[in-house]
Parts: C-alpha cells; structure tokens; sequence
C-alpha cells in the first residue's frame, strides 16, 4: 500500500515519512496529491511501531464481557477518524487497508482488533481516571454544573495537575513588537489611545477568561477578526486599536488542541486519549461567543480553568502570560486574552464604519 505524507493529517507521522522518503517522491496513487513524499508498506516499516502502540490502546469489545455498559464500542478505523482526526478526507474502506498494512503482524495475530467493535478499557475504570482525567469524574457537564451551582472557588472536578501538564504541549512564545488589535464600538469620533486598552481594575465585566473586576485585555489576531468579536453592526462606528507588544511572552494556546499527535513520544496516547475531548470542550468554550439570552453563569467555568493556567508557576515566576484561542466569530482569526494589560501599549487608533454585513444563518427547525 503506497500513501502520502498529506494522507495522515498528523504533523509528526508526515515528518517521518518525509524524513525516510528518500527519492520516494511523486503522485499519490491514493490522495492523488503530486510531488509528495510517498510511503511503501511494503518496502517500509518505520511507521510501524507508532501505529501499534497506538492501537493497543484498544480492546475488542468481546473480550471485555460485562464489564462494559451495553452498546459501548465502535469501529478501529471510527476512532482513528474521529478521535485522532488521521486520514482527512480518505474513505474508510481506504484507511482500513491502510492499517493493516502498516500494522501486517499485528493483523494477522489480532484480526478481531481491526474487524470487530473496539473500546478504550480505561475509560470505564474508575481508578485509572481518578489518576488521569483531567475532569475527575471524567464528565465535562458534572464539572459545569458543580463550578456554576455547587462549589465555584475549591472544586474536586478539575485535575489540576494534568492541565499543568497539556499546558506544556500547548505553549506559544511571541516576540516583543507583535501586533494585535482591539475593536470598540464607538461613536463617528471614536476613543483616543488612552480609553482602547482593558478597563481599570474593578470595572470589567465577565469575560470568558475573567472574572467580573478581574482586568484582562482581550486583543484579536486582524482588524477582521476584532469587527466580528465585538458584534459590530450595520453603520456602527468601531474604533479599532493597533496593540504592540512591549516584551517577550508565553500563552497557553487552545486552538492547536486539534493537532495534539498521539504519536509525540513525550506523551502518553492512552491518557490523551482519555482527556482529548476535554481539551477540546475547552477550547469551544473559550471560543463561544455568547447570545444576548446568555447567562454569564455560562463563562464561570473557562474562568476557573484560565484562573489555574494564570496561577502556574515556574521558581516563583508566571508561567503564561495569557491564553490564546480560536474565533468562531471570524474562523480565520484568533484571539488572545491577557493577564497583565500592561504588557502591550496601544500604538494608533482608526474609526472604521460598518458598511455591509454578511450573514450565515443556518436552519435548525
């Protein structure tokens, strides 16, 4: 079976593909992409090993008997597409061939693991996430409802320590004198420097990574992605400020959750596994803009996550200086939130006004 470095969709399985192609370059028999680095199964074996410690995370659900509740289990190549996102846009009877060729020993000895209904054992064993969920209950709605209804300062739902540690993987350096840009709607002669940066301490509002009086300087990636933030209207003024960055920093970033790779050998694929769809439930709550129905309520409990990330430190020092996240407002941009507004200065000031809007409704009844 030949495929290509683009057919994986994982960055560190295309860069050991690219580093073993050799000459192997050309058209992708399966993608079809051209001028790609190309992977024989039959000549090669060094994906091998990756693919089977991954897979052996998994069980055949048989096997298992009634230690599992009824109707739990699904198809190898289901998880390997919905769980690890591998092989973007192949049909499964395509990445099915794949796998076992890649993985021919393993097959011939487990069939039953590529063919039958699989499971991730642990995900039903209480003790093993105690230890390494990040939810302790392994459950994000029970850790909403204890965080807005039960217990908002000291919860037990939140495994510290495994944040601390993703946090680590997901970590962005940016150099002093980036820019970034903050939108307010204003009247035609819009604010000056001095009304553009974050509200004084004591007068903000519930923001997603703040609470209410805790100051923190929401800045976007484009100009683009600070009209859509503020929910500019038609013929609304929008002042816009362009925010340099004063010193080096490190922030936490949310939005490459989706391109974590179990196969990073400084990580456990079997408590990624575990704690994956937590990591990515955090990054849509960070990014969901909230309706004007909305309770604030609702941003209580990214405030309590961003409050731990605020809170790490390494010899006394903060680890993060804030915390990056993607726009589902504008998809194509980011934005960032701030700990210490301080650390940028805004530079210059621009009026736009709303001229046009385009809206993407969607049916739901």
């Amino acid at each position: 079976m030949i495929f290509c470095e683009h057919c994986v969709g994982d960055a560190e399985i295309s860069s050991i593909i690219r580093s073993v192609a050799s000459r192997k370059i050309g058209c992708c028999p399966t993608c079809h992409a051209n001028l790609v680095c190309l992977y024989d199964t039959e000549a090669q074996n060094e994906l091998t090993p990756y693919f089977e410690d991954l897979i052996s995370i998994y069980s055949p659900v048989d096997i298992q008997g009634d230690a599992l509740p009824y109707g739990t289990g699904t198809s190898l190549v289901s998880e390997i597409t919905k769980r690890w996102r591998l092989f973007p846009g192949l049909s499964e009877q395509t990445i099915q061939t794949i796998l076992t060729a890649i993985c021919k020993e393993l097959y011939d000895n487990s069939p039953q693991i590529f063919n039958d209904s699989v499971c991730i054992p642990e995900l039903f064993n209480d003790s093993y996430l105690r230890d390494n969920s990040l939810l302790l209950d392994n459950d994000w709605n029970l850790f909403v409802d204890e965080i807005k209804t039960k217990n908002r300062y000291h919860s037990r739902q939140l495994n510290s320590k495994i944040l601390e540690e993703y946090c680590a993987f997901i970590r962005k350096d940016y150099k002093a004198g980036t820019e970034f840009y903050r939108g307010r709607i204003s009247d035609r002669q819009g604010y000056g420097l001095d009304k553009m940066s974050a509200p004084p301490v004591g007068k903000s509002a519930e923001g997603r990574a703040n609470a209410r009086g805790i100051t923190c300087l929401y800045v976007a990636s484009d100009i683009d992605t600070a009209f859509h933030e503020v929910r500019a209207g038609l013929f609304d003024y929008v002042s816009v400020g362009k925010f340099r960055l004063k010193h080096d920093i490190t922030v936490v970033d949310l939005s490459v959750i989706l391109k974590i790779s179990p196969f990073n050998n400084k990580l456990d694929c079997l408590k990624l596994a575990i704690n994956k769809p937590h990591l990515e439930r955090l990054n849509h709550e960070m990014s969901r803009p909230l309706r004007r129905s909305d309770s604030t309520l609702d941003y209580v409990p990214t405030q309590y996550i961003v409050d731990y990330i605020k809170s790490i430190e390494t010899d006394g020092i903060q680890e993060y200086n804030g915390i990056e996240y993607t726009s589902t407002a504008n998809p194509s941009g980011y934005n960032l939130a701030i700990f210490d507004p301080d650390l940028f200065e805004c530079t210059s000031v621009t009026v736009y006004e709303i001229e046009k809007l385009q809206y993407g409704p969607k049916a739901i009844l």
